[in-house]
């Protein structure tokens, strides 16, 4: 009988402090997640250095609850997994610092995980059965690409936003709307009851490509220009048209690719919770015979069983190990080549 590895996630990459056990790479033992929403709502955003102080106060609490949540101690585990890029580099640093920490007092093998490849990672805990190759779309609050999922620990970006991304996006129309923070639940929630009839322009490209500030533009101009006429806005029509001009091309895009390719197409990062990109894609891929798969909505935000999933699967094959000169890296991409790394 094969052996069972236990892995300790660690995740601290922007404004949630994060810690699971996770046993082979899909079986959630604890899954503990400290959201700072409350603290930051006041500001209209995260704030990167209160972020960074609340993250010092919280995760030595969150990683002893999951481990007391798994029913494990620091010598049933193999491996220690942690966020070390991309995000906000003094949240990673916490992260990443207590990690090393971890591991230097408790003797456990330290890997590096990409934030970006765990959001992908987190459809393995909602579907146990899947295995690549696959497309996968990635819509979070800082990314936005449609990746070739070769293996599990072979990427390749197909198409990605040259300028914001889709999250981002969703949380500037809000901020304009008057809507609180986090604004994307607000936004899907107006949408619901709103109609698609304001010709936003789609964020898609001639070369498949996504560019996001346009159409950011284009809905601040839109209501800026009712404003100097005096005419009132339907917010639940303004948050439906954007949806779909944020969404549509790009579930469009996706699709097409695994129709070319796998007939498998995952949904990964925050921005996969909304319920139109749900129930848009689930329609596209029944007429293309594609499975879809999309993540449970508590993983579709930052959380570390997903990066506990990766770190399983790095360590799987051997890679990504790293010692006690790990360093943060905030722009680190789902792009960038192992070899072309320094920042350990």
């Amino acid at each position: 009988m094969e052996k069972d590895f236990l892995i300790l996630g660690i995740e601290s990459s922007c404004d949630e402090t994060a810690a699971a056990v996770v046993k082979n790479g899909r079986e959630v033992l604890s899954s503990v997640v400290n959201s700072q929403i409350e603290i930051h709502r006041p500001f209209g955003g995260v704030v990167p250095e209160i972020a960074s102080r609340n993250h010092v106060k919280n995760i030595d609490g969150v990683v002893a609850e999951a481990l007391k949540t798994a029913g494990v101690s620091p010598a049933d585990l193999s491996c220690v997994a942690v966020t070390y890029g991309a995000g906000l580099v003094g949240a990673l640093l916490v992260g990443v610092s207590f990690a090393k920490a971890f591991c230097q007092a408790t003797g456990l093998p330290l890997i590096k995980v990409n934030h970006i490849e765990g959001h992908i990672c987190a459809n393995y805990i909602t579907h146990p059965e899947l295995e690549p190759p696959f497309i996968c779309l990635l819509a979070s609050g800082g990314h936005t690409a449609i990746v070739d999922v070769k293996s599990y620990t072979d990427y390749r970006v197909l198409n990605t936003t040259i300028d914001d991304a889709c999250g981002e996006a969703f949380d500037k129309v809000a901020r304009t709307l008057g809507l609180p923070y986090p604004g994307g639940v607000h936004i899907d929630r107006l949408a619901k009851e709103g109609q698609d009839n304001i010709n936003f322009k789609s964020v898609v490209m001639k070369d498949g490509n996504f560019s996001y500030s346009g159409l950011k533009t284009g809905v601040i101009n839109y209501l800026h220009n009712k404003s100097q006429i005096g005419e009132e806005v339907n917010q639940n029509d303004v948050a439906k048209s954007f949806t779909v001009a944020a969404v549509k091309g790009v579930v469009d895009e996706a699709v097409k690719i695994a129709s070319q390719k796998y007939k498998k197409l995952c949904v990964a990062g925050g921005v996969g919770a909304n319920s139109f990109l749900r129930e848009y894609a689930s329609q596209q891929c029944r007429k293309q015979g594609i499975n879809l798969f999309l993540p449970e909505l508590k993983y579709c935000g930052d959380n570390a069983a997903m990066i506990a999933s990766q770190g399983y699967f790095l360590m799987r094959e051997g890679i990504d190990f790293a010692d006690m000169t790990l360093n943060a890296c905030p722009t680190l991409s789902l792009k960038q080549n192992k070899e072309e790394d320094t920042n350990e």
